[in-house]
């Protein structure tokens, strides 16, 4: 806090903070009542005992900004090895390796910043060791069953080991940004490399350790050294942002997934056309507001500790185009791929041709980053082929007009994104490609249950839709509104929410979905 704090306005903050911290216990206790949650998931008692401490801890020691570091990352180090204490070893492996590396890719620059050989091969060992890292533990057993079922299938027996490797919490979210820190730096994008506590904090900062949003160092590293000031904490956004992100995942995402998305995933072949098609646009909706739920929630906690995040979601369902689409769905690694991926390729340069190759390899290579099962392979291939798709068209076509009403053309244009998005889903939920297929063919089915669908499974499936529509600035002038209350009405007001959230929500609090990534 500034030195030219006065000690009533100290007590006055610390006073302030203590009424904060504990509307934020509550916002994650309420909605952990009922048993059977796996430890340390946001919503829980066990992240709200967490939380207390380290939001009070963190705001006590943000003046002394190494003991304040210090503190992030033993707290961050706690939050990650609840899941699995070995997992700390990989952390801190990834951390010391892309540090050094860093150092090293920085100081074979010129003394203008400019590339030299050696910094690009240091940049390319720094990728190679990372991404074999990720793919050790994440395809090793992908592609040894798939080649030796390949080479069974052709007469050669081969009994090749399948070591059944654990996939780490959250290996692809910090390897991703340990990934980037060292590119920006070999492309002079930093006056200096982060020191080792720096790099430390940035890459095991708890609120986005698990499941993102992927953040750059670029875009966390400055707020360290900042002193913001307690009195003036953005309680009001951080809570509506959690309330938000805790109904989006124990109400909705919950009760689409018990009431219609895994039963008929589970056995496509008991239900009927309705009931497969609630399904699918079930399982759309469940998926947004799973992993928008847990990033809203991410972005409250860390702003309740200073810190902000770049936004992740913005109303992706509302897009007319894929591409739009992409640029509201998890939005940050949209931009890494774009970034270095998509532009290392060869971007927009050179030919059409190497445009479309350059987009459908990113597609097909963000599939894979999901996970080793040939369903994300057609995931990412169906998103790759619309995407070149849309874009021949839009050559084509550009200059003709159809001679229909501008709005019914935005709306068959909304229909068919969201439905080719809705048919890539299939494919991400279902276990295997096979059950994929099933599941559609069900579509063309002339019988099988109606079973979970419901008036208000409509209800829900119709309004989730509804609300992306709704135009950005009602929510921030209800969050400005919020704002001027008093810090007591708003914790009873979130309260009061989130009794409801807890009351509406299933027994027990299903991990997000994408802890598995």
């Amino acid at each position: 806090m500034p030195r030219s704090f006065e000690g009533a306005a100290v007590v006055s903050a610390l006073a302030d903070l203590a009424e904060i911290g504990v509307c934020a216990v509550l916002s994650f206790s309420l909605s952990s009542s009922h048993p059977g949650n796996p430890s340390m998931l946001f919503p829980t008692v066990d992240f709200a005992v967490f939380f207390l401490v380290v939001f009070t801890g963190s705001w006590l020691l943000r003046p002394h900004k190494i003991a304040w570091r210090w503190f992030i990352l033993a707290a961050s180090c706690v939050f990650y090895g609840w899941w699995d204490w070995n997992y700390l070893m990989l952390l801190f492996l990834s951390i010391g390796v892309n540090w050094f590396l860093g150092l090293a890719v920085f100081r074979t620059l010129t003394p203008e910043g400019e590339r030299t050989n050696a910094s690009r091969w240091l940049v390319r060992i720094a990728v190679v060791i990372n991404l074999g890292i990720l793919g050790y533990f994440k395809y090793f057993d992908f592609f040894v069953s798939t080649i030796t079922e390949k080479m069974r299938s052709i007469g050669i027996s081969v009994d090749a080991p399948i070591l059944n490797i654990i996939l780490p919490i959250g290996i692809s979210f910090f390897t991703f940004q340990a990934i980037s820190y060292v590119i920006d730096i070999g492309r002079g994008q930093w006056r200096k490399p982060l020191t080792l506590l720096d790099f430390a904090v940035y890459l095991s900062f708890f609120a986005h350790l698990v499941a993102g949003p992927i953040v750059r160092a670029s875009e966390f590293a400055p707020q360290l050294d900042e002193e913001p000031d307690p009195r003036y904490v953005r309680s009001a956004e951080s809570f509506m942002l959690i309330f938000r992100g805790m109904f989006k995942k124990v109400v909705i995402s919950s009760f689409l997934a018990v009431q219609i998305v895994d039963p008929v995933f589970a056995n496509p072949n008991a239900y009927g056309p309705l009931a497969v098609l609630m399904a699918i646009y079930a399982y759309a909706i469940q998926i947004y507001a799973d992993f928008s739920g847990y990033t809203d929630i991410a972005i409250g906690v860390a702003l309740l500790l200073g810190i902000r995040f770049p936004q992740n979601f913005d109303s992706p369902y509302i897009a007319l185009t894929l591409q739009d689409f992409w640029n509201r769905w998890h939005m940050t690694l949209s931009r890494w791929l774009r970034d270095y991926l998509y532009i290392p390729l060869g971007g927009n340069r050179g030919s059409k041709a190497m445009m479309y190759r350059n987009l459908f390899l990113v597609m097909i290579i963000g599939g894979l980053w999901h996970g080793a099962n040939w369903t994300f392979v057609v995931w990412g291939a169906i998103h790759g082929s619309y995407l070149v798709a849309e874009r021949i068209v839009r050559a084509k076509w550009k200059g003709h007009e159809l001679g229909l009403p501008p709005l019914l053309v935005k709306a068959m244009q909304w229909f068919l994104v969201f439905n080719v998005v809705c048919l890539a889903w299939v494919f991400f939920r279902a276990t295997s490609v096979d059950e994929a297929f099933t599941v559609l063919g069900r579509l063309f089915a002339s019988h099988g249950s109606t079973a979970g669908v419901s008036l208000l499974l409509m209800v829900v499936i119709v309004a989730s839709i509804a609300s992306q529509f709704v135009p950005s600035r009602f929510p921030q002038k209800a969050e400005v509104w919020f704002a001027t209350w008093a810090p007591a009405l708003q914790i009873a007001a979130l309260a009061g929410g989130l009794v409801l959230v807890d009351a509406l929500g299933p027994e027990g609090i299903a991990p997000f979905i994408y802890f598995q990534f």
